[in-house]
């Protein structure tokens, strides 16, 4: 009777009717669009720094280091002599410069980041990708260039893990919008930039249309979403635990007993605890994400080890495209898979993380011994392994939010959601690491 009450009480949360319907509606494609505009500075922020380093005649090699993932060869070899079309410095180090920020970010955060309200947290992330496109745009330093990529990658780390906890507060179909959202992001990100610099704009002027993302992530949450009536926006959650750990959570779980009855049954409240989790229990919650967070970066690590170490040397001479074009292709073609598979949720679920994980290891040493021996015949089957890779990471990403958005008690989810974050990041900066020696190596034969 306490939950019919509470989801009484605010009909525009019910399944039944209309309202419903168009709540949910507006709540997905909310968090589909704060998925675009969370992903798009991080996507583009280094092509965009590359052509504006050339405009200002920086060094061959600076540009190479802080230019876009679709690296600019222009048929130069690094490594004159070598087997291989060579970079002179790997794209690990475009890797290494995007990632690290969001890592140091997405470790240290949810220690503290449920002290801070949502709404402030929201209007960081809008100030954080704005700074990005102006210091990159009017950039007349080198130094303007990197803190503009540092703030793209704080913005985008903070905003993710924000927002995935944000996930609880709504029904569980959310997260395959925000999942499909940011693979989303991948695709109109590149798209979106080079289209408007080959028509014609220049890249600060193209930089410069993009400050319209932060104002979109503006209308998105604060307008778009529709929350929970007792949602504390402005407040510290535990000031209004009563209310963000009761009416909230009363009300949330009235949504998915409507929508899910079918998967999991309504959690006991006797006994519940309330308050803040304390460090012995986050250290516990912690411990039970292992099971999720370990594949994750495993599955992440492989995968950019792939795109970072070994995708700019997999190049084939005697193909009608050229090696920047092949390469691009690449790019674009695992953006497509991710932004499938982040997609799908509603269609496929997998449990195995494990199995997810060891498929994209064998991705990940099948394409190093093609490196290494050379015997793939063609592009077309990279361009398929490639297309693969991205749909096996964007499986692994969806359906380990999604596990543990059901397997989490409501008291621990916002932090395990938060926490659980830091698996993609961890395994990307630890695969660029790996990626720079074996890269260098190889271009040393």
């Amino acid at each position: 009777m306490e939950q019919t009450e509470s989801v009484n009480a605010d009909p525009v949360l019910q399944h039944g009717g209309s309202a419903g319907r168009c709540s949910r509606l507006r709540n997905w494609t909310g968090f589909w669009l704060l998925g675009l505009c969370n992903n798009f500075a991080y996507v583009v922020m280094l092509s965009a720094a590359h052509d504006i380093l050339k405009r200002q005649d920086s060094d061959n090699s600076t540009a190479h280091t802080l230019g876009s993932v679709a690296v600019d060869f222009e048929g130069k070899n690094g490594s004159s002599g070598g087997r291989y079309d060579c970079n002179p410095v790997s794209t690990a180090a475009v890797l290494l410069a995007d990632i690290l920020p969001t890592l140091v970010i997405k470790l240290s955060a949810p220690l503290y980041i449920h002290k801070v309200p949502y709404g402030f947290r929201v209007l960081f992330c809008m100030a954080a990708g704005t700074a990005s496109f102006l210091l990159v745009s009017l950039s007349s330093s080198l130094w303007m260039s990197i803190l503009g990529v540092v703030f793209a990658s704080i913005g985008s780390g903070l905003g993710e893990l924000s927002f995935l906890s944000l996930t609880v507060f709504f029904s569980r179909d959310v997260l395959e919008g925000w999942g499909s959202g940011t693979g989303a992001a991948g695709v109109a990100g590149a798209l979106f930039y080079s289209g408007l610099t080959q028509a014609g704009l220049s890249p600060q002027v193209t930089l410069l249309t993009m400050l319209v993302v932060p104002v979109a992530m503006w209308i998105s949450y604060f307008f778009l979403l529709v929350f929970p009536s007792l949602f504390p926006q402005w407040q510290r959650l535990e000031e209004t635990e009563s209310v963000a750990r009761g009416g909230v959570s009363e009300e949330r779980e009235g949504l998915i007993d409507q929508s899910e009855e079918d998967e999991e049954a309504e959690q006991p409240r006797e006994g519940r605890r309330t308050g803040p989790l304390t460090g012995t229990e986050q250290l516990h919650v912690i411990q039970g994400l292992l099971k999720f967070v370990l594949p994750l970066g495993l599955i992440y690590y492989a995968e950019y080890f792939i795109n970072q170490g070994l995708m700019e040397l997999l190049y084939f001479p005697k193909f009608s495209l050229s090696h920047v074009e092949q390469y691009r292709w690449y790019q674009t073609l695992y953006q497509v898979g991710v932004l499938l598979s982040r997609s799908s949720l509603r269609c496929v679920k997998i449990r195995k993380l494990w199995a997810l994980s060891l498929l994209q290891c064998v991705n990940a040493v099948l394409l190093l011994f093609a490196v290494y021996y050379q015997f793939l015949p063609s592009p077309w089957l990279v361009f398929a392994i490639i297309l693969y890779e991205g749909l096996l990471g964007g499986t692994a990403y969806v359906n380990t939010f999604y596990y543990i958005s059901k397997e989490t008690g409501d008291r621990e989810r916002e932090f395990a959601m938060a926490a659980a974050s830091v698996g993609d990041s961890l395994g990307i900066a630890l695969s660029g690491l790996t990626a720079f020696p074996v890269h260098n190596y190889l271009c040393s034969l």
